[in-house]
């Protein structure tokens, strides 16, 4: 065949074209090692010198008119599948205005961002903690070991592979001690979870906020000082805090922190239960232990540490008056929170 025949039996060959597979032939025996126009391309040995530029010309011309018909059937074969897919599905109107409802952050997020902001610009990194830990990350590195009463007070959740799921945040302590050494500032936001009976002011899945500052020289009043930095920026007002004695395995000394109610201003009210005051998170400085477990001088520094009931502080700042409500799934409950 010459080059007008090749031509005009392709176009006959790519009506008939139905499938990938068909049009993948149809380019093969036309384009290919074997195909016709490579076959053809053989004669030019017998052309004269003169001819061989002008026979060339017009069999890539040739060429490049079958490579734009075999793409454009490429184009309507892809068209005919999305049709064949789309058939008998229901249509949908893009003209549609949008609703105006929109969707809105969890306040556990809300709260957990705006401390996240505040200790970021006091100079502190931000860590997250493992949900599942070893058993000696839980305890023993925050001086609970395996006889300790304190172990009594955390109904824990035991995994089959010996791990457990984190009772408190103070797990990821000695982990981030070892990561960042001393000095460091750093808080750890988390999950933590205790097989609790379930009611108003308890769940099993609850959120902390750990916190701790390892340097020279650190003393009460650097934790008193974050603190009411702190809820201060939390509430949008000036928030006094108090320290009472408190007994915790990992802090000597040790203390309740608690804060005036943001709401009465000390007067006494449904929050505070008539006292005024908050009880809000324990905390003190990092016993030697602790330190020392994780591979820090206690010679050379001293650190505080605090656990922020951060489930707690959402509940008072948004008057929640029911700890399950932060667990549900009721979407009318949680897109009314919006950010403080």
């Amino acid at each position: 065949m010459n080059l007008d025949e090749i031509l005009l039996a392709f176009d006959r060959d790519l009506e008939s074209i139905t499938s990938d597979d068909e049009l993948q032939n149809l380019r093969n025996n036309y384009l290919g090692k074997s195909g016709h126009l490579t076959t053809i391309m053989r004669v030019m040995r017998d052309l004269d010198p003169k001819e061989r530029p002008i026979f060339g010309q017009k069999v890539n011309a040739a060429k490049q008119k079958i490579e734009q018909a075999l793409g454009s059937m490429r184009e309507k074969l892809e068209a005919r599948k999305i049709e064949r897919a789309l058939k008998g599905t229901k249509s949908i109107d893009l003209s549609t205005p949008l609703r105006e409802e929109t969707g809105s952050l969890h306040p556990i997020t809300i709260i957990e961002q705006k401390i996240i902001e505040i200790f970021k610009s006091m100079g502190f990194s931000i860590e997250d903690g493992n949900e599942v830990e070893t058993e000696y990350n839980n305890f023993e590195a925050v001086n609970v070991p395996k006889d300790h009463p304190a172990r009594d007070m955390q109904d824990t959740f035991f995994l089959d592979n010996g791990e457990l799921l984190k009772t408190h945040t103070s797990a990821s302590q000695n982990r981030i001690m070892r990561k960042y050494g001393a000095p460091c500032k750093v808080i750890f936001p988390g999950r933590c979870f205790r097989n609790e009976d379930v009611d108003a002011s308890h769940d099993n899945t609850f959120f902390q906020v750990e916190g701790m500052m390892i340097n020279e020289n650190v003393s009460i009043s650097n934790l008193i000082y974050f603190m009411k930095e702190m809820l201060s920026k939390v509430f949008g007002k000036d928030v006094d805090v108090r320290l009472r004695p408190g007994f915790f395995p990992f802090v000597e000394p040790g203390f309740e922190l608690d804060c005036k109610c943001p709401y009465c201003d000390g007067k006494g009210c449904n929050v505070c239960k008539s006292t005024g005051w908050i009880e809000l998170c324990p905390c003190g400085m990092i016993h030697p232990k602790v330190l020392e477990m994780g591979g820090i001088d206690t010679e050379k520094y001293q650190g505080f540490a605090f656990g922020l009931g951060l489930s707690r502080l959402v509940m008072m700042v948004y008057d929640i008056d029911d700890i399950r409500k932060l667990n549900s799934s009721d979407l009318k409950i949680l897109k009314d929170f919006k950010i403080k």
